[in-house]
């Protein structure tokens, strides 16, 4: 403990904490209010009490509670509210003398990451909420979360560039709920009225992320206070630096148009006004000297075809129907162009509409990602979604590539069968005709001549002297015969037990392999049914699908047309290829005894 005068409520809440259970702590914790509140904000006093806390841990201690599992705290989901506005209190005003890179390169950056969790858990809960006393509880403290997320941001101006560009603040931003949108909107705008140039310090990925979402909510909702906002932060945007203009004015070819028809005359024209004069001005700005060069030819070649005009009406006095008839043409032309470009215009709108829909859901997919999937099998999870994809084109390309080679080559086909026939019934003639052949008359050895059979006998007789055979008694060999016996029991014994060891291990193996396959295919939790437990909790659901997938399998290769089997002409029609069946039992487990 630090040697300086402290607090001594902060001493008495420290040992309370230490004498006191785990699950007591966050209860405990929620005294921090009242010892925080006692002084004056900004205060001295303030200062030295954040700083005692800090080091006594009791800061350190928050963040440890708001990592935990929220619904097994004491009040649940209230409790932890508390805790976050209690965590950013701390956190703003203090200054850390011993150690400063701990404090502003690891906990603060840590404090962030667990308030946008919690935030993210919250606005989860919300939406799914029925009960309108519960929607009004999780958005209190949704609410209360944000809150300390834009104090402790106020307070250390270099983690609003850090809540930006986590993953966690898009996920929360890119929703469909109007309270929790607005919520964030407004987070979003403190962020930017602290200093708007964090938008240029962030990842361009992240930038376009944030600008399509608040354009996507202009042009799929018409709710007057997400559209507000929205536009407000469209507006600060714009104003923030000119570069961001010609972004928006260049991205989103249809925003002028949506402002001026969809969103005038809703209660925030004054925003709407200026928002479209920026982006007029930006457009202007860019075409003048190329508006003026148009409009000045166009005066030369309007009055070179008028001295022509008049000409030719001085000689042909016919010339005026013909150019009423050309006017009249001219008229209907441009009214077509007109009509094609607005056409067109709205068509290109509403791709990009859905387009930014298509890129927001799978950014959903791609951030819901993180809280399904470990971070260690993400990578994983990727490589085996990209080799799917690879084997899924592979396998359409080299089907059609097979067609057309098919079709193209029918008659060399033909051909070839014929050949195949021709060289099968060959064989055949061949393999009779060589059966027919009659067989070569035995010939009978030539034997040993006396010579041969007594020099051979005397080097036999020459060994036998040389290695004479070792006498054994009959007790011996009995003995030697029981411990061959036993050796040989005890081999066939060990032998049986690796067999069973053995296909334990597989049946183990087969076990875990049916059950990775399962959690990879199975559905997220907030979409898991009954029926999707009882898979994971029977072992004969697994056993049957498994089974079902591979008599499928087979099934399938019997259905095969007859040009995918060409290279099976000497094959019995009672046997199947072992891959063919193999296929999906590779990871079967069967159950048995263990």
């Amino acid at each position: 403990f630090p040697m300086a005068a402290t607090d001594p409520q902060v001493l008495a809440l420290a040992a309370q904490i230490t004498e006191s259970r785990e699950q007591d702590i966050p209860l405990l914790l929620l005294k921090l209010k009242g010892i925080l509140s006692s002084p004056s904000l900004g205060s001295e006093e303030s200062n030295k009490i954040k700083q005692d806390l800090y080091d006594y841990g009791l800061t350190q201690y928050c963040l440890l509670v708001l990592k935990q599992d929220h619904s097994q705290l004491h009040g649940a989901w209230a409790t932890a509210a508390q805790l976050a506005e209690i965590l950013s209190h701390c956190c703003v005003g203090l200054e850390v003398k011993e150690d400063p890179e701990e404090f502003y390169r690891k906990f603060l950056p840590s404090v962030i990451d667990s308030l946008l969790v919690l935030g993210r858990r919250l606005q989860a809960r919300f939406i799914r909420a029925i009960k309108d006393k519960e929607k009004q509880d999780f958005l209190h403290w949704f609410q209360i979360v944000t809150d300390a997320i834009c104090w402790l941001f106020g307070g250390h101006i270099q983690l609003a560039a850090r809540v930006l560009q986590n993953d966690r603040f898009l996920q929360l931003l890119i929703t469909d709920d109007v309270e929790t949108a607005v919520v964030m909107m407004s987070v979003l705008h403190n962020i930017l009225r602290i200093n708007s140039s964090f938008l240029l310090q962030v990842e361009e990925e992240t930038l376009h992320s944030v600008l399509d979402e608040l354009v996507y909510k202009l042009s799929s909702t018409t709710n007057p206070a997400v559209g507000s906002a929205a536009t407000k932060l469209l507006l600060l945007v714009a104003k923030s630096c000119k570069q961001l203009v010609q972004l928006l004015t260049a991205r989103y070819k249809g925003l002028k148009g949506l402002l001026s028809k969809q969103w005038t005359g809703k209660g925030f024209d004054r925003e709407v006004n200026q928002l479209l004069d920026l982006l007029y001005l930006e457009q202007s700005s860019g075409k003048g000297e190329m508006q003026k060069q148009h409009e000045a030819a166009c005066v030369i070649q309007a009055a070179w075809r008028g001295f022509q005009t008049r000409k030719r009406l001085k000689k042909l006095p016919q010339a005026v129907v013909t150019l009423q008839r050309n006017f009249r043409a001219k008229r209907e032309q441009e009214l077509q162009h007109l009509t094609k470009q607005k056409e067109d215009e709205a068509l290109k709108l509403q791709m990009q509409l859905q387009r930014q829909r298509a890129m927001r859901l799978f950014h959903e997919r791609q951030l819901a990602l993180l809280e399904v999937v470990h971070a260690s099998q993400v990578n994983k999870y990727m490589q085996e979604m990209e080799e799917k994809s690879a084997l899924t084109i592979q396998r359409f390309w080299r089907g059609y590539r097979a067609r057309r080679i098919f079709h193209q080559q029918k008659q060399s086909l033909k051909e070839y069968k014929a050949a195949v026939i021709i060289q099968r019934a060959a064989c055949k003639f061949l393999e009779k005709r060589r059966r027919r052949r009659p067989l070569s008359p035995w010939k009978e050895p030539k034997g040993l001549t006396d010579e041969q059979r007594l020099a051979l006998q005397q080097k036999v007789d020459d060994y036998i002297k040389l290695h004479p055979a070792s006498q054994m008694s009959e007790e011996r060999s009995k003995e030697l015969h029981v411990q061959a016996q036993a050796k040989l029991a005890q081999f066939l014994l060990r032998n049986r037990l690796d067999q069973r060891a053995a296909q334990r291990r597989e049946a183990l193996l087969a076990q875990v392999n049916t059950d990775v396959e399962l959690l990879m295919n199975a559905p997220g939790l907030a979409e898991s049914t009954e029926k999707d437990f009882g898979a994971f909790m029977s072992r004969s659901i697994p056993v049957a699908t498994k089974a079902r997938q591979a008599h499928n399998t087979m099934l399938k290769y019997t259905r095969w047309p007859w040009w995918k089997k060409l290279g099976d002409e000497f094959m019995e029609d009672d046997v199947i290829p072992d891959d063919a069946i193999n296929t999906e039992l590779e990871t079967l487990f069967i159950g048995g005894r263990k």
